[in-house]
């Protein structure tokens, strides 16, 4: 039995058979409306979402299958009943286990005890779900995803550290363009800079846009990541400059614009950029559901 906490547990090929997969269901989806028939997913929020919750839901039941949503009405996981007895109880009832959540290790404590697969929708640490929509939109894009360089600015946050995993995986050059003192976990990065000397990806850190002269993509988050109380105003100034905007796009030559939302408009981007031809976000959005139904399907018929 496998698990989904972070891209680090697929190779460079299991990887790509995701994607490929991802695509062939997004292309064909009437083959596979049986892919889960008969199988109950629980899906765990313990933070808001819209697209995590929505693609999952619909996909899973354009699966054939039967998602059962929880969220916090029981109280934080592991305050009211460990996190080792909700793995346990659940896993006697359902067939696999998505969990979004603030800590990754109450995930790591699911995956302990769980006897489903457990598949993160989100945490702290990582967003591997996103990561793969994401390299799902690229290589809808291009051709060779060895062959792409793709551009992260802002906050270094989960999204950054799943970005940088995969794409070392993949053999994707990824760089990170960050204020100073706000780049991705020192570990983390160490951990894909591992990674891509196995698959001959560059990675990088910088806070000069300039370093990013020449890249194909570049993707953008929220500078206030949610559950962070920072008010917006305060990390605003020293945000700004890493804006994508058709400036940016112009002097770097960036062809295509990622963003996994919810995006806060002038900010992060503009809606200039958003909404104009360079953007791949809405295409980015449908892809999480194809991608995760291609998670799903994997891990719960290898199971």
């Amino acid at each position: 039995m496998r698990h989904l906490l972070d891209t680090t547990e697929f190779n460079k090929s299991e990887l790509e058979a995701l994607i490929a997969l991802g695509r062939e269901m997004k292309a064909n989806p009437a083959a596979f409306r049986t892919g889960l028939a008969g199988k109950n997913i629980v899906t765990l929020f313990e933070k808001q979402s819209l697209r995590t919750r929505v693609t999952f839901d619909i996909g899973i039941n354009r699966l054939g299958g039967h998602a059962v949503y929880l969220d916090q009405q029981n109280g934080v996981m592991g305050q009211r009943e460990s996190v080792k007895d909700f793995a346990m109880n659940l896993s006697r009832w359902c067939d696999g286990i998505v969990a979004r959540v603030f800590d990754h290790k109450t995930l790591l404590g699911l995956r302990e005890h769980a006897t489903v697969p457990v598949v993160n929708s989100l945490c702290n640490l990582y967003h591997p779900c996103q990561a793969l929509a994401d390299f799902m939109t690229i290589a809808e894009n291009y051709d060779d995803l060895s062959k792409v360089k793709l551009a992260y600015l802002g906050d270094g946050n989960n999204v950054a550290h799943s970005l940088l995993i995969t794409g070392a995986i993949l053999g994707t050059d990824v760089t990170v363009v960050s204020p100073k003192g706000s780049g991705p976990d020192a570990q983390i990065f160490n951990l894909a800079a591992e990674l891509a000397r196995q698959s001959g990806a560059k990675l990088a850190v910088t806070d000069n846009c300039a370093d990013i002269r020449g890249f194909d993509v570049a993707y953008t988050d929220t500078w206030v990541s949610m559950g962070d109380n920072t008010p917006m105003d305060a990390v605003k100034d020293k945000f700004m400059p890493y804006q994508i905007n058709q400036a940016l796009l112009d002097n770097t030559g960036i062809r295509h614009v990622l963003h996994c939302q919810p995006a806060h408009r002038e900010l992060e981007i503009t809606s200039e950029v958003m909404d104009g031809p360079a953007s791949l976000i809405m295409d980015e959005a449908e892809n999480r559901m194809h991608i995760q139904n291609a998670i799903l399907h994997t891990l719960i018929n290898q199971a």
